[in-house]
């Protein structure tokens, strides 16, 4: 069977015999009737790291960000986003099919809009316009290429939003990332939103799972879209225990990660066929434009799977490299000599 050094998602990573074994270990019981003490304890620990009153354990950032954007909303509101995040491109249309909501999409700068940009958004309190009642802001952003959003602007967003009565989610799924490159904690990035939702299968090595952490009303509310959306769990302290475990062994060593998608960024820049830009690659994922190529990016990609190196793709002529804690910094030299020896 052949190996490949796999780029393609922080995703892809598996648990460790360390993680497997404390998973194995785990104590369980129902958490549907709230009685499961490693999700409990999870959660606990999630509320706590973001400063929130609750937290609730769900099977995916999907989930986590719909319960969220449906406990938040009535149907015919409107929720303001990044034109390029992960809940307008990769949820497939989820608040408009689950929370009868429409998004009003902004096209930002490296995946970061401005409060000025969210001002000329907002509806005016006009009867037959949607209600604006809720922005979704994301960091790190995916397809920007994993871009951290500046906490002054969130500040000013915050601002702008309680003077009018708007709500704000954070997808946070890479929120990890943000807090290791800069030094700021979750605590201070999550005080400026009513919700979060954090992964713990995205770059900390759990199989599965997400958190997503408000006050306890709200908490409420989303436990019970979680159920109506099918997340009801019943001994998921298996599952639970990996996230305490990614928790506690695998935030710091991120900042490896940025190290090596740092390092690989900078190699295949040298490459004059592939365009990156390097302002961009401030965490663990780099986006590269491959249409100086002059092939598509499925042929991009085909011709690194059969050299043993696995990449996904981006938007449009892109293609995405995302590192993580299952490829090291000789996997990253060694899928930059491929890449040098099929395009250099």
């Amino acid at each position: 069977m052949q190996k490949y050094i796999d780029l393609r998602s922080d995703t892809v990573t598996k648990p460790s015999p360390e993680m497997r074994k404390f998973m194995m270990e785990a104590e369980v019981g129902d958490d549907v009737f709230g009685e499961d003490p490693t999700v409990n304890k999870l959660q606990e620990m999630v509320a706590e790291l973001l400063g929130k009153e609750s937290a609730l354990f769900v099977p995916s950032g999907v989930m986590g960000n719909q319960t969220a954007i449906k406990a938040h909303t009535e149907p015919g509101d409107e929720v303001i986003v990044e034109a390029e995040s992960h809940i307008m491109n990769y949820e497939t249309a989820a608040p408009s099919m689950l929370s009868g909501v429409q998004l009003y999409p902004i096209q930002g700068k490296y995946g970061v809009i401005t409060v000025d940009q969210i001002k000329k958004a907002v509806r005016p309190k006009a009867y037959y316009m949607p209600r604006t009642r809720l922005i979704c802001l994301e960091n790190t952003h995916n397809r920007a290429g994993g871009t951290i959003y500046p906490i002054d602007e969130i500040k000013k967003i915050r601002e702008f939003a309680l003077e009018n009565g708007i709500k704000m989610h954070l997808d946070g799924a890479r929120l990890w990332n943000a807090c290791v490159a800069t030094g700021i904690s979750p605590k201070e990035y999550a005080q400026y939103f009513d919700s979060v939702l954090v992964c713990l299968s995205k770059g900390l090595g759990a199989p599965v799972g997400s958190v997503v952490a408000g006050d306890r009303e709200f908490i409420e509310k989303v436990r019970r879209y979680r159920k109506i959306f099918g997340g009801g769990m019943r001994q998921v302290g298996i599952l639970a225990a990996a996230g305490i475990y990614a928790i506690e062994h695998n935030i710091d060593r991120l900042k490896e990660d940025h190290q090596k998608a740092i390092f690989f960024a900078e190699e295949i820049s040298k490459l004059k066929v592939f365009d990156i830009n390097l302002e961009t690659v401030q965490t663990n994922i780099v986006i590269i434009g491959v249409e100086k190529t002059g092939k598509t990016p499925d042929e991009i990609l085909k011709m690194l799977k059969d050299n043993g190196v696995l990449l996904s793709s981006g938007s449009y002529m892109k293609i995405r490299a995302v590192t993580h804690l299952d490829v090291s910094m000789e996997d990253i030299k060694q899928a930059v000599e491929i890449f040098y020896k099929l395009f250099g």
